[in-house]
Formats: structure tokens, sequence, C-alpha cells
């Protein structure tokens, strides 16, 4: 490792984490295509699809447990939700996590590409007067949330993604969650599931420590000023950042699947 490998692979995990806390996301919908197209720009190695997906898993598993403790406090924390969706995704994320070690590079790009365009696709639904509800009265189809769960857990084991970008969409537009409960609750349940996924990955020897220990040192620094900036924001806004990032991002994974 070198000083400007350092200073990249920093930069990639402080944005993503800032956006991480700031969105309810765990960072990978932004740090998977930047770990993958970034740092060949400056010379550097490119890392692997696997690689990348292996880092990405490590690396979430400290973004959301950072931005979970900034949401600690003001009711933004859904308990029953975090309870039924955490099980099911952690189950799924294991099975999707170890299963990828035998699919090929390929593959696992076409499955993150397919991933973010339902994503980006869900983001785009208008969302009805969710943010009119208090806080305190929130419900949810609770056999909807698991099955969602479970299938969003073995998908994003299979890209070390944590599944964040894609429960976002589903709370909002599917389970009609509050955007900031959202944004809290689904770093929450995030961090289950990049449990899951950081124990496949490891077990499958997917995951460069050292790349990924630089990761986790952005990601404690930045996803909790992330969560203070969301904080302060428009919740309209929050959805359209979110909705356009992963627009992009899907975008230029189909572009490269393509071309």
């Amino acid at each position: 490792m070198d000083l400007t490998f350092i200073i990249v692979v920093f930069a990639i995990g402080f944005i993503g984490s800032f956006l991480s806390g700031m969105l309810g996301v765990g960072g990978s919908i932004i740090k998977y295509p930047m770990l993958l197209y970034i740092p060949p720009l400056f010379g550097l190695v490119a890392f692997t699809a696997h690689e990348v997906s292996g880092i990405s898993a490590v690396q979430v598993l400290f973004a959301s447990i950072a931005g979970v403790w900034a949401y600690r406090k003001g009711g933004y924390l859904n308990k029953q939700l975090i309870l039924y969706m955490g099980g099911a995704i952690l189950i799924g994320s294991l099975v999707g996590s170890y299963g990828s070690s035998f699919l090929s590079e390929q593959t696992v790009n076409i499955v993150y590409g397919i991933l973010a365009a339902i994503a980006a696709l869900m983001m785009f639904v208008p969302k009805k007067r969710i943010d009119d509800k208090p806080l305190s009265e929130v419900t949810f189809n609770k056999l909807l949330a698991v099955i969602l769960a479970l299938i969003v857990g073995i998908a994003s084991g299979i890209v070390g993604a944590a599944g964040g970008f894609l429960l976002v969409p589903i709370m909002l537009t599917v389970l009609h969650i509050p955007t900031r409960m959202t944004i809290a609750t689904s770093l929450a349940v995030t961090f289950i599931s990049s449990i899951g996924g950081s124990i496949g990955k490891l077990v499958t020897g997917q995951v460069d420590y050292w790349p990924a220990l630089i990761m986790i040192v952005a990601s404690l620094l930045a996803a909790p000023l992330g969560a203070k900036t969301g904080k302060k924001m428009n919740t309209r806004i929050l959805q359209v950042i979110l909705a356009l990032m992963i627009a992009g991002t899907a975008v230029k994974i189909w572009l490269d699947i393509l071309i």
C-alpha cells in the first residue's frame, strides 16, 4: 500500500459512509461502483468484483452501526420492524454471501445491476402522505416485511451490499413507513444483515483486509456526520437524492455490463 492508495480508499469510504448515515443505506450503493472504477483512474490496481463485495460487506457493518447510534434518540427506530426484518434478512444474507463464492464476476455484477434497477424504480413511485403519520402510530404488514427482507437478504448477500439501498424503497413504498423512521430503522436492519454477509465473505476468503480496515475507519468518522445532516434535511429532498443516486448507479453498472 502507498499513500495514494490509502487516500483514495479512505475518500471512497468517507463519501459512501456519509451518504449511508444521511440516507439510511449501508453505503454500498455508491461504494461498490466507486471501488470498482476509481482506483484505476489513479493508476492503482483494480479490485475484482469479489474483492469489492467482500470489502463492502465488512465496511457496511461499521457504517450502519455508527449511523444507528446517531439515530438512537427521537423515536426513529421501530423495534418491531427491526426484529421482523432483521431476523429474516440475517438468514437470507448468510445464504447469499456463502452462495456468491460459486458465482462468476459477471454474475455478481448483473445481480447488483438488477437490484439497483429495481430499487431505482421503486424510489420514483409516489409516496402517499407517509410523513403525515405520527411515529408512535406506525403499523406494517409483518408477514410481507419478513418475506421481502428474506429476499433482499439473499440478493444483497451475493453482492456484499447488506441491502440498505433496497430496504429504504421497500419501507417507503410497500410498507409505508415515514421517511426518517425508514432511514434510522433501515440502518439497524442493514447492520443485522451485514453480520451475516460479513461472516459469509470472511469464511469464503473474499475480504481484502487492509482496504477493509481503511474504509472501516472512514465509516466510523463519516456515518454519524451524515446522520446529523439527514436529521436537518427536508424528507422530500432526502428521497430525491437517494432516488437519483440509485438510478445513476444502476445506469452505470448496466452500461458496463452491456458494452
